[in-house]
């Protein structure tokens, strides 16, 4: 049944099926205007369409179309995979790196296309991620700090984007997350106050010293049952008599 919007090609014009060299798969259901067609600018046809017909992929790698090569990509053989390192398009090039081995991204590491960075950074092994620490685009390097080996992330605690910053601080060594006391995001240092309450108990964020209430010890709760915040002292008091009991 059609859907989407109306069947055209990648240049806008009218599909064609009498035209196309794969009009014998009309009548079988592999194919069928404003439903499945590899000639059609809408991307869920195309997919549809190499579900349909995955023995040609092979065959559609060159397709004018990027959308038809990205597709293609998906589901072709991995030897005919090589060349699309160098296509155009940045979406057939992430595609390649994700499905050819991973010897094969460390070529693209530098690529100008943020698409395919994060492509490499998710598929290059761990602890070949060492160059992608000082990527200029922040998800790049959120994935990496997700994915590095643990020695690789103190050269991450001075990140720019917080987020990259407490993604570090969830997978960092204990021993460095001192290193995030006087980290400028409150939301950064109550990860790393979940992880190393004692170093946080004096910080000047309520949500912060409640984090430490939370997941403190005897001593950070005794120090925090003075707290100005009721909700912190509250925690504390609580969570004290717990554990004293």
């Amino acid at each position: 049944m059609p859907e989407g919007p109306e069947p055209l090609d990648w240049t806008g014009e009218a599909l064609d099926c009498g035209a196309c060299r794969f009009h014998d798969r009309l009548e079988s259901g592999q194919c069928g205007l404003g439903w499945s067609c590899l000639n059609d600018r809408y991307a869920k046809r195309i997919e549809r369409f190499f579900l349909l017909n995955p023995e040609l992929a092979d065959e559609n790698l060159s397709h004018p179309y990027f959308e038809t090569r990205v597709n293609a990509a998906r589901t072709a053989s991995v030897f005919r995979l090589p060349r699309l390192m160098h296509d155009p398009d940045p979406a057939v090039r992430g595609m390649a790196v994700l499905r050819l081995p991973a010897s094969h991204a460390e070529r693209l590491i530098n690529d100008p296309e943020r698409a395919v960075r994060i492509a490499v950074a998710h598929r290059l092994p761990p602890g070949k991620l060492l160059p992608m620490l000082q990527d200029k685009d922040g998800y790049v390097r959120l994935i990496v700090a997700r994915r590095a080996d643990p020695g690789l992330l103190p050269m991450l605690t001075a990140d720019p984007d917080p987020e990259v910053r407490s993604e570090v601080a969830r997978r960092i060594a204990p021993a460095f997350l001192d290193r995030f006391r006087t980290d400028p995001e409150p939301l950064v240092r109550r990860v790393a106050a979940r992880r190393r309450p004692a170093l946080f108990v004096a910080d000047d964020d309520i949500r912060v010293r409640h984090t430490v209430a939370e997941e403190g010890g005897r001593n950070e709760l005794r120090r925090l049952v003075a707290d100005p915040e009721d909700i912190i002292r509250e925690t504390a008091i609580h969570r004290l008599a717990h554990i004293e009991e």
